[in-house]
């Protein structure tokens, strides 16, 4: 089975941001709280993407260069 880099990512992502949208948390009322509140949303969304298998063959949509 052959998938573009479209695909893969409307595959990967359209599924997650379905999931992150239904639980919406409560806004943060100060400095601190909004802080903690990024951490804790970029350490679920690393969780979720960590849990997705994408074959070694899969090239990368851009390039290093130096």
């Amino acid at each position: 089975m052959k998938l573009t880099r479209r695909k893969l990512a409307t595959a990967v992502l359209v599924p997650a941001a379905a999931a992150l949208a239904q639980t919406q948390p409560a806004l943060p009322r100060n400095p601190d709280e909004e802080l903690k509140a990024a951490r804790d949303r970029a350490k679920s969304t690393g969780d979720a993407l960590a849990q997705q298998t994408v074959p070694m063959a899969t090239e990368p949509a851009f390039q290093f260069r130096a």
